[in-house]
C-alpha cells in the first residue's frame, strides 16, 4: 500500500459557517469520477438564522451532486419539480446531465435552530453520459447497505465495493462509502478500483504507521489493499472508482469541452435555465455579474 498525497482541506468562510474545500486540489484534480469535495461545517445555527446563509437557486451541468449529512438538514428544491429534505444519513442525489438548478436552505434551522456537519460531493458524468435528462432521487438510511466488522460499521452511499451495491443510480463505476469508527476499530479498503482516497471528517486514522487527523483526504496508489485503525471515535468517507478523462471546472458548471460551459454560462445570463418552480423569486448570478433585484415570489 502506497499513500500517493495527503490533501488538507482549506477552510473558508460562506459567510455564517465555514466549508474545507478539498477537491479539486492543485496537486490532484480527480478521485475516480469525484471532481468536487467539500467538508462543511459543523456548525451551530441558531434560531432565526437569516436568509442570507441559504444557498439560492444556482446552475449545474455535467455532474451529479451528492448530498451526505452527518447532522442537520437541509431543504433540497430544484427544477425538476423536487422538493426534499435531506436529513442525516440520507442521500441526495441530483444528476445535472443537460442543465438543472437548485437550491439550499436551512429551514430547519431558520425555525428552531441546528447544527451543520456533513459532505457535499461533485461527481463527474462519463462524457457519453454529460447531455443525460437532468433528474433527482432520495434515498433513506435503509436504501444503503450497512457492513459491520470489528469495530468498524460502513454504510454505502452509492456504487459498489465489498460486494455491495447501493440503489442510487450512477453512471460509472464507483464507490462512496461512510464509516463509522470506535476507538481501536481496523478497517480495510479493497482494490477494487484503481483510484481510491480516505477522507477524516472527524477523529483520526493510523495508515502505514502514521497518524492523520480531521481535514485531511489520503490519496492512494492503485493496488493492494489499504489498512486503516482509528486512534479514536472516527467518521470517515472512503471514495473513488474508475477514472472518466479530464474535466474542466468553472463557477458550477462540470464538462469535458470548454466550449459546453461557456455555453452554460451564456444560457445562465440570459435566464434559459429553468428555476425552481417552488423557489424562483431569487438566484445567484454568474460571478462578477451584478446581482439584480429580487422576483417577485410564486403564490
Amino acid at each position: 500500500m502506497t499513500i500517493d498525497l495527503v490533501i488538507d482541506q482549506r477552510r473558508r468562510d460562506l459567510g455564517g459557517f465555514e466549508v474545507g474545500r478539498v477537491l479539486p486540489a492543485a496537486a490532484r484534480r480527480m478521485v475516480g469520477p469525484f471532481v468536487f469535495f467539500d467538508h462543511m461545517g459543523p456548525a451551530d445555527f441558531p434560531a432565526g438564522l437569516p436568509r442570507s446563509h441559504d444557498v439560492r437557486p444556482h446552475p449545474h451541468i455535467g455532474l451529479s451532486t451528492i448530498t451526505y449529512l452527518f447532522e442537520g438538514e437541509i431543504m433540497h428544491r430544484d427544477s425538476v419539480g423536487s422538493e426534499q429534505p435531506i436529513r442525516a444519513g440520507e442521500v441526495n442525489w441530483m444528476t445535472a446531465g443537460r442543465g438543472i438548478t437548485h437550491s439550499e436552505r436551512f429551514e430547519k434551522a431558520r425555525l428552531q435552530g441546528d447544527r451543520l456537519h456533513g459532505i457535499q460531493a461533485w461527481v463527474a458524468l462519463p462524457a457519453a453520459q454529460e447531455e443525460t435528462d437532468p433528474s433527482f432521487s432520495h434515498h433513506v438510511m435503509d436504501d444503503q447497505p450497512l457492513i459491520q466488522a470489528g469495530g468498524a460499521t460502513a454504510r454505502l452511499v452509492a456504487g459498489s465495493v465489498f460486494g455491495q451495491a447501493a440503489k442510487v443510480r450512477t453512471h460509472s463505476p464507483m464507490f462512496y462509502l461512510h464509516w463509522a469508527l470506535q476507538a481501536g476499530a481496523t478497517a480495510e479498503l479493497p482494490a477494487d478500483y484503481s483510484e481510491r482516497a480516505v477522507y477524516v471528517a472527524d477523529g483520526a486514522i493510523e495508515v502505514g504507521g502514521r497518524e492523520y487527523d480531521t481535514g485531511k483526504m489520503l490519496i492512494f496508489a492503485p493496488g493492494g489493499a489499504v489498512g486503516l485503525r482509528a486512534i479514536g471515535p472516527a467518521t470517515v468517507m472512503a471514495l473513488g472508482g474508475d477514472p472518466v478523462g479530464e474535466r474542466f471546472v468553472e463557477w458550477n458548471f462540470v464538462s469535458s469541452s470548454r466550449e459546453r460551459i461557456e455555453q452554460a454560462k451564456a444560457d445562465w445570463r440570459a435566464g434559459r435555465m429553468k428555476l425552481p418552480d417552488a423557489d424562483n423569486a431569487e438566484f445567484i448570478p454568474l460571478p462578477g455579474d451584478p446581482l439584480p433585484p429580487p422576483r417577485e415570489a410564486p403564490t
